[in-house]
């Protein structure tokens, strides 16, 4: 068997739930660092093993488990301990899963890396999103002005005292982090914004939010750059606002169109499109009131695509309301919907599973209420795999078409990992040499029916030897 076979097994072994601890034990000690590091990383391990990872002698497995978002955060807080500041630097800077929410760390944790004595890791603490707010707030009177920067994030935490401080900081970088938080309600700090993100992108976001004068509002429309960011602005006056709905340029068009205080007739009479592949984020001024049932009902049935992209990322949309934006003629609406809403329709998430072409609809199985029952009825026959393969979610699936799946090339690794196949068979996929049929081999072996006692002759074929705990020892 090749050397990638036996990877893709052991990899297998690490993903499978129901791995026991001697087993993720020596996986732990492989001489591969990807198959150790696959250890530290999963979401779920025994206390056993996370003793034996906290002590690891490769840092790298240290520093995965330190990064490692769905690991409880007591045990990755543990860590501050560690030897090497480089495990520290991954505990400070911490997981960076795509829309993960990961629980914070202890206090005493975030106390220890504050202190830390590389000032990188105290700089990547506060740097990354990841440090909570009432951590932050408690820099406003740090003696570095990095850190004072951070605690401007947590501005609605500071008390009025640390907020007239940071605004007038004598580091011009506190000032202006200070003074992005209250330029929607300042006048002269949108100037001095203004006048100093000149060149930077961020003047964009002041240009959307800040109190303008008349006089900066004229200035920046006549030199015709940010348009789109200024188009936005709740303070700009209604003739500017006007002259801006007939710019030669559609996308500052589009940025009028969506103004708060316009009708729907008057959002009509703007030329504007919404392209199917635009990237238009939620508006703010929808997001704010995103439990507000009665007006999203009304952002729901505008003509507006924009205005209904937004409603539909809310969790508090009304169930008439979600009705109306799962049959929107616009995808991205119904998309945004399956992924965000509570409780989706589920013929929704099927429908955008099988006809999407965005590469978001393939988690849409992973959302509550995806249809499971009748599913093998429905496409255990068809000749499209895809269709096959939701088959292997419905709770009713026949033993027969189960075995028949596990067989068919273009489904049997989906099929390996289904836990109600017979052990016999998996052993059958963990034993075929064919590699194109590798792939399903390694699913066999996360299959959590496979006894540990087949897990444990796995290893065996694979040279994987007993790690004594006795001589597991850090090496910095």
């Amino acid at each position: 068997m090749g050397d990638d076979r036996w990877t893709g097994l052991l990899h297998g072994l690490v993903a499978n739930r129901a791995a026991p601890a001697d087993v993720l034990l020596r996986l732990l000690g492989h001489e591969d660092e990807r198959v150790r590091r696959a250890v530290a990383r999963r979401a779920v391990l025994p206390q056993e093993v996370i003793e034996a990872v906290l002590v690891h002698p490769d840092r790298g497995v240290r520093a995965t488990f330190a990064e490692n978002g769905g690991a409880d955060p007591g045990q990755r807080a543990r860590l501050v301990d560690d030897p090497h500041p480089s495990v520290h630097l991954s505990l400070a800077m911490g997981p960076m899963g795509y829309r993960q929410r990961v629980a914070p760390l202890p206090d005493w944790a975030y106390e220890r890396l504050l202190s830390h004595p590389k000032a990188l890791v105290r700089q990547e603490l506060v740097t990354w999103g990841g440090t909570p707010a009432h951590v932050l707030a408690g820099l406003a009177d740090h003696r570095e002005p990095l850190f004072r920067r951070a605690a401007c994030r947590a501005w609605d935490r500071l008390p009025d005292e640390d907020r007239e401080r940071l605004l007038h900081d004598e580091d011009p970088d506190v000032r202006q982090a200070a003074a992005l938080q209250v330029c929607h309600e300042d006048e002269e700090r949108t100037a001095w914004l203004v006048d100093r993100l000149r060149e930077w992108g961020q003047v964009g976001e002041v240009l959307a939010k800040g109190r303008l004068t008349r006089e900066l509002a004229e200035h920046v429309i006549a030199e015709g750059v940010r348009l789109t960011a200024i188009a936005g602005n709740p303070w700009l006056p209604p003739d500017l606002v006007a002259r801006l709905a007939v710019d030669p340029n559609p996308l500052v068009r589009l940025h009028v169109s969506a103004r708060p205080e316009l009708s729907e007739s008057e959002r009509v009479a703007i030329d504007f499109t919404v392209g199917a592949e635009d990237r238009l984020p939620a508006l703010g001024w929808v997001w704010e009131r995103r439990e507000d049932a009665a007006f999203l009902r009304g952002c729901a049935r505008s003509s507006h695509t924009w205005l209904r992209r937004s409603a539909a990322v809310c969790r508090g949309l009304p169930s008439d309301a979600v009705e109306l934006l799962a049959q929107d003629e616009d995808f991205a609406v119904r998309l945004l919907l399956a992924e965000f809403h509570p409780a989706p329709p589920p013929e929704l998430l099927l429908d955008l599973y099988l006809h999407g072409t965005h590469r978001a609809v393939g988690m849409l199985v992973t959302r509550p209420g995806f249809p499971a029952a009748g599913l093998a009825a429905r496409f255990g026959d068809s000749p499209d795999p895809v269709r096959r393969r939701l088959a292997l979610r419905d709770p009713g699936l026949e033993p027969e078409l189960l075995d028949r799946l596990s067989r068919d090339p273009q489904t049997r690794a989906d099929a390996a990992r289904d836990p109600r196949l017979p052990v016999a068979r998996i052993r059958e996929l963990l034993a075929d040499a064919d590699p194109e049929a590798a792939t399903a081999a390694g699913a066999a072996a996360a299959n959590p029916a496979l006894p540990a006692e087949d897990m444990r002759r796995l290893l065996v074929r694979a040279g994987v030897p007993e790690i004594p705990v006795n001589d597991r020892t850090i090496d910095c």
